[in-house]
This record gives structure tokens, C-alpha cells and sequence, in this order.
């Protein structure tokens, strides 16, 4: 949402009439009467614009042109928007904030395992597997937890539920890191692969040590660094 001031269109009206008063009282043949007349209406004016104040509304932001990363990526990352608006409705409404900080947890992480999917689309099963276990899950239990905050009910099993549904969100935190972890191990195992390629080109020109890599990047640059 962001905030628009609106002003009120009800001073210019005011001057206008005003100055119709004025043009109906007072003689308007000289030129020094249309410039009272004027000075007239823009203090009436001004007065007016002083005292009404202005409206200020919030409105939706525009929605940002769609962008399409194929259909199956698009399907994961609406059904992770869905989860989220579900998961940040149920934060709102919960009034405990270490169950909040929990929530934003689950959030944020839920968000970057769904975004996996634009970067590498081989993970897109395992994205929807977790997505198709882990999110209804979780959402089936904050929405427990709400509604026992809701109807205000204290009680031995009812303090017992919530603690638990608090304690098991940390256990699902730990999942949802788990499964983002996961979803990186195909670009470690790149990275890894990439730094021994380039381990085994800096020992064959015999170019090992933090020396050698300057020497490396300066052949590389055409010679050009240490001119």
C-alpha cells in the first residue's frame, strides 16, 4: 500500500464564489476594482486551502508486469505466494510475537526454496514434494493455533497444544532449512568442481599460491595489470 494525498477541490470553489459575490456587490469597471477583486479571491482562496485539509488514502500498489519462468517454476512459485499470504494472515491475527518471529521464519525460507525453481529447474519435483507435504502442514497448524488464541480458552490442554504447535514451527524451521540446503547441493558440488579444475591449471603452469593467481589474472589480462 503506499499513501496518496489528495487535496480538496473545495477552495477553488470558495474563491469562485466569493468572487461572484464580489462582482455582484462591488463595482468592476476600473482596473484597480479587478485587481481588489482578485486579491479578494486569491485570499479566500488561501484561507480555505489553509483550513481544509487534504484527504489521504492508501492504495494497492500496481501489480508489476507478470514475468513467466515456464509453467512448471510459475506453478511453484504461486503455490508458495499462496502459503505466504495464508502464513503472514494467520501471523496478523496471532498475537504471541515469538509465534510471529517463527511464522516470518517459515515465510522467508518457503520463499527462497520456491525461487530454487527459476535457478534450477531439476529441483522442481523435490520443490513440489516439499511444498505439497510441508506447507498444508504447516499451515494446518497455525491455523490451529489461532483459533485456540481466538476463542480465548485457558486451560492445562489448551496451553499444552500451543506450546506444542510452537515447539513443532522450530522443528519445521529446521526442515525448511534442511530442504533449502539441500536444493544447493547440485551448485556446491559446481562450485567444487570449478575450484579443482582451476586448482589443477594453476599447479600445471605452476602457478600455485596467492602469487601465482596475480600471475594467472595478469596473463589473462593481456599482460596489461602491471603496466
Amino acid at each position: 500500500m503506499r499513501q496518496v494525498t489528495r487535496r480538496s477541490a473545495a477552495p477553488v470553489y470558495i474563491a469562485a464564489a466569493v468572487f461572484a459575490v464580489y462582482a455582484l456587490v462591488l463595482p468592476l469597471y476600473k482596473l484597480w476594482h479587478f485587481l481588489a477583486a482578485a486579491l479578494v479571491t486569491a485570499a479566500a482562496w488561501m484561507l480555505a486551502d489553509k483550513l481544509i485539509k487534504p484527504k489521504v488514502e492508501y492504495v494497492p500498489e500496481p501489480e508489476p508486469e507478470p514475468v513467466s519462468y515456464g509453467a512448471e517454476a510459475d506453478a511453484v512459485l504461486a503455490e508458495a505466494k499462496k502459503a505466504r499470504g495464508e502464513m503472514e494472515r494467520l501471523a496478523a491475527s496471532i498475537s504471541d510475537e515469538t509465534v510471529k518471529a517463527r511464522i516470518a521464519q517459515l515465510v522467508s525460507l518457503s520463499d527462497r526454496i520456491a525461487r530454487d525453481a527459476v535457478q534450477d529447474a531439476s529441483d522442481i519435483p523435490r520443490i513440489k514434494k516439499f511444498q505439497g507435504y510441508f506447507l498444508p502442514s504447516t499451515i494446518g497448524l497455525l491455523n490451529a493455533y489461532d483459533r485456540m488464541s481466538a476463542q480465548g480458552v485457558r486451560g492445562e490442554n489448551s496451553d499444552r497444544a500451543k506450546a506444542s504447535i510452537a515447539q513443532m514451527l522450530d522443528t519445521e524451521i529446521r526442515a525448511f532449512q534442511k530442504q533449502l540446503d539441500a536444493l544447493y547441493q547440485n551448485d556446491a558440488m559446481d562450485v567444487d568442481a570449478d575450484i579443482r579444475v582451476m586448482q589443477q591449471l594453476l599447479s600445471r603452469e605452476g602457478l600455485a599460491g596467492d602469487d601465482g593467481l596475480q600471475e594467472l589474472l595478469r596473463k589473462a589480462s593481456g599482460g596489461q595489470s602491471g603496466q
